[in-house]
């Protein structure tokens, strides 16, 4: 049942599409934004209007920005014989809030997936295979969730990348800081285990 106008309906509705939004969230959203129309509506529309103008995707990474290439293949400070792959443009931004590594990054946009049928042809490992190709990457690290699709699309580059000069590492994975044994699943648990080092 509408409560409001059709463009304020029109909102609500665009607004629960969002990740983490539902009905209920997103009409408490455009309700605050109607509220406070000039301090957060209007500038918001004007920033959205501006970055769907401008925001393309980057010919070297895949990462999206404003700028072609990105804030981050521009950035000549990164360690270049080092590439990161993710399978998203979510990971490479998480990646980039841990500041841990200042590398490149390449996003494959997905992982192999029969299910889904994406093939190795339908992602970015071709282009990949070409930047690692051209003899700047000395390591490739494999930044790929620990799922089925990710383990899987892992396995195919490493051996796409097996003749090529190249060292590939993976993230480590297992109890994350501040964890307690008791919260975390099997799988976790049988990582960190098989993956255990020496104390100190």
């Amino acid at each position: 049942m509408a409560v409001a106008g059709p463009e304020i309906e029109r909102l609500i509705a665009l607004l629960a599409k969002l990740p983490g939004l539902g009905p209920r969230s997103a009409r408490r959203a455009a309700l605050h934004m109607v509220k406070k129309r000039e301090a957060l509506l209007h500038p918001l529309a004007a920033a959205l209007a501006e970055v769907g103008e401008r925001v393309t995707v980057c010919s070297e990474c895949g990462n999206v920005d404003t700028s072609d290439p990105c804030t981050v293949c521009a950035d000549v400070s990164r360690d270049a014989a080092t590439l990161i792959v993710v399978e998203d443009v979510a990971d490479l931004w998480a990646l980039e809030r841990a500041s841990a590594l200042r590398a490149r990054y390449h996003v494959l946009g997905g992982t192999i997936s029969a299910l889904d049928g994406f093939g190795p042809d339908d992602i970015g490992i071709a282009r990949l295979i070409e930047r690692v190709a051209g003899g700047e990457v000395r390591e490739v690290l494999l930044a790929l969730n620990a799922t089925v699709e990710g383990q899987t699309t892992a396995h195919y580059i490493t051996e796409r990348l097996e003749p090529l000069d190249v060292t590939i590492s993976r993230l480590a994975s297992g109890v994350p800081i501040g964890g307690e044994l008791d919260y975390l699943d099997e799988g976790t648990l049988a990582a960190a285990i098989h993956q255990r080092r020496p104390f100190g």
